[in-house]
């Protein structure tokens, strides 16, 4: 309360300017490539490893040999670094379609069954589940052996079971099972007790688990988007309820008693499996790792599968990350590759709040001149390019795999912003260590490392007792600027976020003094916080009548100019060393 002045005095007043800024939405890195199971280009948050392969799985068998993918050795390590959060698009060999709840083998205890209608539902189900992952290897669909246990289940699949029937309420149970469990040692990942086939209830089984699926649509202009269909957001981490064929609206009467007639339309205790799913991982002849050469088969995948996905994260309201990998496409690629590499770099251009990491050559290409020429072809600041090739002990199987280079930097990236800040430099010694590398495709010398870096390619250099680094940050783009160096880049999609998000505030407020003053009193405070972060030099923000004239403000139009000096980091150190003779004094 405001202490009324009226005799003489000293009066002392406080004025809390203490108030914490609050911080801008962190914003992880994304992905786009192959996985085992998941959502197929649906661009999918998974916020640690474990949330990361219960939706999108680790590895896989084909033939006699078990894979993962570079998305999932990518995955492990940026969360293994502090990452936060990772953006993941799934993308396929083919068309993929999600599995169906198959026909129920009754279940043994009959008792339940009063009448050969219930028995007749038994076999058609009052509800159809189909699974948020898409492909065959959702499919458990067979019959039960002695134990209990499905011959198609699996790990990366699912069944269901109605364990409970209670006709007087009009409710079930329904359980989500693992795949590879046996009725006489269930592994339940999900229980829905008390869910009804009254669509008017609070309990009604599309509410309880949800109903919604994502179908990607294009409109006139080509643009992609995803088309979500359903009433009910998912509740249910496996599945979603496709159908409710048999309704029970309004089950008891108004006398409160339940409706005969709807009895029969309750599912009855059994269990069964999932079917009818569409979709197989690879094709005969797959190359992964060290082996992938051609466009056609990257992972077992062509390029041209990524060219939607591409195009779905063109939408920066939904999706928010600060860097991008395709590992797998190089760009010394021809066709699709290329295509796709180039949309990436457009894409980064247009929504100029991520960093595109690309590699440019195959494996086994260790002349640094062929680096460098498939470099030189790109200009952007953002994008970023690092070679050579790593081997790393993969975390799933066990073994040392090879990796480009982009299935690192994110985890560099994690690192650096966990330990430091975005605009300090995600390489040397302090920051780029890759202490999971084992070694490197060629080992640099200082000669090999000057070639690249005067080629806009970062080396990852190998020195002894120290092990693998990454050391250099240059961007792609050829013009000598602040921007030619990744941490400057970063600092920007940094600022750009923050700043961007307090401006989505003022859009369609009054353009007066007033919204001016309240802008300028949350930038300013960040960006000194910035600068004693070491991101900034110095900086000025101006929003006044300066910039905002009179027809200005008729156009509906606020604008707003800041103005920076990013710090530049030290990245030649030059150390002279003076030999005097004896009795010289020393320079002061």
């Amino acid at each position: 309360m405001a202490e009324s002045i009226i005799s003489p005095g000293v009066f002392t007043r406080e004025n809390d300017q203490s108030f914490l800024q609050q911080q801008p939405i962190q914003a992880g890195a994304a992905i786009i490539g192959p996985t085992v199971k998941g959502p197929v280009e649906t661009p999918t948050l998974v916020t640690s490893y474990s949330d990361y392969k219960n939706k999108f799985g680790a590895t896989f068998t084909s033939g006699s040999n078990s894979y993962s993918y570079f998305t999932s050795i990518a995955a492990y390590i940026i969360f293994q670094n502090g990452g936060d959060t990772l953006l993941v698009t799934r993308v396929t060999r083919e068309a993929f379609t999600p599995a169906r709840t198959a026909k129920s083998a009754a279940d043994t205890s009959t008792s339940a069954i009063s009448s050969s209608a219930e028995l007749s539902a038994a076999f058609q189900p009052a509800f159809v589940l189909e699974t948020i992952s898409k492909g065959a290897n959702q499919n458990s669909y067979s019959t039960e052996d002695s134990a209990g246990a499905l011959e198609s289940g699996s790990a990366e699949n699912v069944r269901w079971e109605i364990s409970q029937r209670n006709v007087n309420s009009g409710t079930f149970t329904l359980l989500i099972r693992k795949g590879n469990d046996k009725s006489n040692d269930k592994a339940i990942l999900e229980t829905y007790a008390n869910v009804s086939l009254d669509p008017y209830a609070d309990n009604y089984i599309a509410r309880v688990i949800g109903d919604q699926r994502e179908t990607v649509l294009t409109d006139s202009s080509g643009a992609k988007f995803l088309q979500v269909t359903g009433s009910y957001s998912n509740k249910s981490r496996y599945v979603y309820v496709a159908e409710v064929k048999n309704t029970t609206p309004n089950y008891f009467d108004n006398t409160g008693n339940f409706k005969p007639a709807y009895t029969a339309s309750l599912p009855i205790v059994s269990s069964g499996s999932f079917g009818q799913a569409t979709g197989t991982l690879f094709g005969a002849g797959a190359a992964y790792y060290n082996d992938i050469t051609v466009d056609s088969n990257i992972q077992g995948i062509p390029a041209s599968r990524y060219a939607d996905a591409i195009k779905l994260l063109s939408n920066r309201d939904a999706y928010l990350f600060n860097s991008l990998i395709i590992p797998g496409l190089t760009a010394e690629m021809t066709g699709d590759a290329a295509s796709r590499i180039t949309e990436v770099l457009s894409l980064a251009n247009e929504r100029g709040d991520f960093l595109a990491v690309f590699d440019m050559v195959n494996y086994g290409k260790v002349n640094t001149s062929t680096v460098t020429g498939e470099a030189a072809t790109f200009d952007s600041s953002y994008s970023a390019t690092y070679w050579p090739w790593c081997q790393v002990e993969d975390p799933d199987l066990g073994r040392l795999v090879w990796v480009p280079a982009s299935v690192l930097m994110p985890g560099v990236f994690a690192f650096n912003d966990n330990s430091a800040e975005p605009w300090f430099a995600p390489a040397g010694l302090n920051r780029g260590a890759l202490t999971r590398v084992i070694r490197t495709e060629r080992i640099l010398s200082k000669a090999d490392r000057d070639a690249l870096y005067s080629g806009n390619v970062n080396p990852i250099a190998t020195f002894p007792n120290t092990g693998v680094v990454v050391f250099g940050q240059k961007t792609l783009q050829k013009r000598a600027s602040a921007l030619d160096r990744v941490n400057v880049r970063r600092l920007l999609i940094q600022l750009k976020s923050y700043i961007g998000q307090l401006a989505q505030n003022l859009v369609f407020e009054q353009n007066t003094i007033a919204t001016r003053n309240s802008f300028l009193s949350q930038v300013n405070p960040y960006l000194e916080t910035v600068q004693q972060r070491q991101g900034l030099y110095a900086f000025r923000v101006v929003m006044d009548d300066s910039n905002n004239t009179p027809d200005v403000v008729d156009r509906n139009q606020l604008v707003g100019q800041i103005f920076l000096q990013p710090t530049k980091t030290a990245e030649f150190i030059v150390l002279d060393f003076n030999v005097l003779p004896t009795g010289a004094e020393f320079p002061s």
